[in-house]
């Protein structure tokens, strides 16, 4: 799609993430805003808005690549919960979000906000934490 950051990369994707890499059906992408230390998306590798979209085997992987890097997050990161979220009302692109929940933070034991736009890192911060989710998938 023409507006979507997910299929297009570039300045769209820049807006708001960093790509991490490629997983089996999807790809790995930083969320720029790390209120939540280690946040991530994983967005399917096609433009489709559900899952009820693609077939069971292609969801069966996809939720395998959540997964694996869901435990990425959790080796490198090491928070309490890890809360999943699937939305895309707006951009249509299956995607999911990777919200990392640590004790006493300030969402802890609540629905995390889509964008806090509190924190934001160095391109080496960055550039070091992908290096770290990159280790551990």
């Amino acid at each position: 799609m023409h507006n979507c950051g997910y299929c297009q990369g570039g300045e769209l994707l820049a807006k708001f993430g960093i790509k991490i890499c490629d997983l089996s059906v999807s790809q790995l992408i930083l969320f720029k805003e790390q209120s939540h230390p280690g946040r991530v998306i994983v967005a399917y590798k096609d433009h489709v808005s559900e899952l009820v979209n693609i077939s069971d085997e292609e969801r069966n992987a996809y939720f395998a690549d959540i997964a694996k890097a869901a435990n990425a997050i959790h080796k490198v990161f090491h928070p309490k919960k890890v809360n999943y979220g699937a939305y895309g009302d707006t951009g249509c692109h299956l995607h999911f979000h990777l919200v990392p929940k640590y004790e006493n933070e300030f969402e802890y034991g609540g629905v995390f906000a889509m964008n806090p736009d509190r924190v934001y890192l160095t391109d080496e911060e960055y550039a070091e934490m992908i290096q770290k989710i990159k280790d551990n998938l």
